[in-house]
């Protein structure tokens, strides 16, 4: 007897009107920890070719510092 699980469906493929862009930092930040780890696209539901452009997004807003790279646990 095995275990039925509901398959995540990508929200990106879901809905094509959301774009995914490294301004959109409240988006973004969807995709990250407390910690600002970017989360797996498995735990997400992010299909593979969207989580490489979350990804990719995430590290260019970093990189113009609208997103942490890491965040301060005693905060």
């Amino acid at each position: 007897m095995g275990f039925i699980t509901q398959r995540k469906i990508c929200p990106f493929c879901e809905n094509r009107e959301m774009v995914i862009d490294y301004k959109e930092y409240r988006l973004l930040r969807k995709f990250l920890t407390e910690q600002g780890k970017i989360i797996p696209g498995f735990v997400t539901g992010v299909c593979a070719k969207h989580q490489r452009r979350v990804t990719r997004a995430v590290k260019r807003a970093r990189n113009i510092a609208l997103l942490p790279y890491t965040r301060d646990v005693r905060e």
